[in-house]
């Protein structure tokens, strides 16, 4: 007979004590806690500095008649200790603000960052950013919109914002995956969830 395996969930956590070290753009707290141990029995005590930022969305607009993403282009300081050029290429994203749905949340965004409305939203997936340092949790979506109308700078100057978009094709899309241009999560996350779904999203598309 083999030998039951243990599994674990929130409740096999112990809080201990949450306290904040830092509070400015961001937030940083630190967690105090025990945790059930898969040999038996229960952890020493854990502590832990996590960043909280909130939770986020991700969106991949895509123009089906043209074959074209719309991406966007911004400096990102944390890219700088590990890359020569901080300027990354990403998908339009932003913090879900309290009282906001997700789907709102694309929508401002999308304008915000792209100058672009989207018609059709499609939930496609969501993931833990980094859980062993941030609670953060970002949702992707896919949405439909029209490439033409997208050009130009945008951004939000109360936040820095300085976005330049761009009309990007599938192909190039992928060359810049390969090639490793595009080298930030959500961004590679959400194209490859299109690629491997494009045909089942753009058959529900035309459906509506």
């Amino acid at each position: 007979m083999s030998k039951k395996i243990e599994t674990f969930n929130s409740k096999d956590i112990i809080i201990e004590a949450k306290s904040l070290l830092y509070k400015g753009f961001f937030k940083m707290m630190r967690y105090d806690f025990k945790h059930r141990l898969f040999k038996g029995g229960w952890s020493d005590l854990v502590s832990r500095e996590i960043f909280e930022r909130g939770h986020a969305v991700a969106v991949l607009p895509y123009d089906p008649q043209r074959g074209e993403f719309v991406l966007i282009e911004q400096i990102r300081i944390g890219a700088l200790a590990t890359t020569d050029n901080p300027w990354l290429i990403e998908v339009i994203a932003g913090i879900i603000d309290e009282g906001e749905s997700e789907e709102d949340v694309c929508r401002r965004e999308a304008q915000e960052e792209a100058g672009i409305r989207l018609s059709q939203v499609t939930p496609a997936m969501s993931y833990l950013a980094s859980p062993g340092g941030t609670t953060e949790r970002i949702h992707i979506f896919m949405a439909q919109t029209d490439a033409s109308t997208a050009s130009g700078i945008h951004g939000l100057a109360h936040e820095a914002e300085d976005i330049r978009v761009h009309r990007v094709s599938e192909q190039q899309a992928q060359d810049w995956l390969e090639n490793g241009k595009i080298d930030n999560a959500a961004t590679i996350i959400a194209l490859q969830w299109f690629f491997m779904h494009k045909t089942t999203l753009l058959k529900d598309w035309s459906k509506v």
